[in-house]
């Protein structure tokens, strides 16, 4: 009996000092414990607009020279590979009147500096902030948006018929007003 009393009391010391571990069974979050997820920007659709700075926009924007280098900028960085030409590619077309972001300078120069969420890549530090306002120029014009004072951004295959700011005056077509 010695050794079966010797057997239940080890038995008994030793599921006395076993403990029952608990473990939490529900599945964890995808974001850990208490981590939110980083904003890509705070721009939202039909948000507000970005704040104007300083009026550069209309200096880009009612400037000639900044549209057409604009235009320049957009083949060189290869805009036309998701816009096609003005529009229609894999990206949004840049010629309808349907903005998601905002058709205003400040909006487009917002889209192509800190790039958009599903396509639109950031080009921030790639791009100098003169080439980007620029670039914003010439796509606000291919919707028809840019100043009448402006030469128009588009190729001239492109046109109906030429802009009046390059129509010849009516003194050298020979006719008198």
């Amino acid at each position: 009996m010695r050794p079966v009393a010797a057997l239940l009391l080890s038995a008994s010391l030793a599921l006395a000092a076993c403990q029952r571990e608990e473990r939490d069974t529900r599945p964890q979050s995808a974001l850990g414990s208490g981590e939110q997820p980083t904003p890509v920007t705070t721009l939202e659709p039909g948000g507000q607009r970005p704040s104007p700075t300083d009026n550069k926009a209309a200096s880009f924007e009612a400037n000639a020279f900044h549209l057409s280098e604009g235009k320049r900028l957009f083949g060189w960085f290869n805009c036309s590979g998701c816009h096609a030409n003005g529009g229609g590619g894999m990206g949004p077309a840049l010629m309808d009147e349907k903005w998601i972001y905002g058709s205003s300078m400040e909006s487009i120069h917002a889209t192509i500096r800190d790039g958009r969420p599903n396509g639109m890549p950031s080009f921030r530090d790639k791009i100098p902030d003169d080439q980007i306002w620029e670039l914003a120029a010439f796509v606000r014009s291919l919707s028809g948006n840019a100043p009448s004072s402006a030469a128009p951004s588009r190729n001239d295959d492109m046109m109906a018929h030429p802009s009046e700011n390059r129509m010849p005056d009516a003194a050298t077509l020979g006719k008198s007003p």
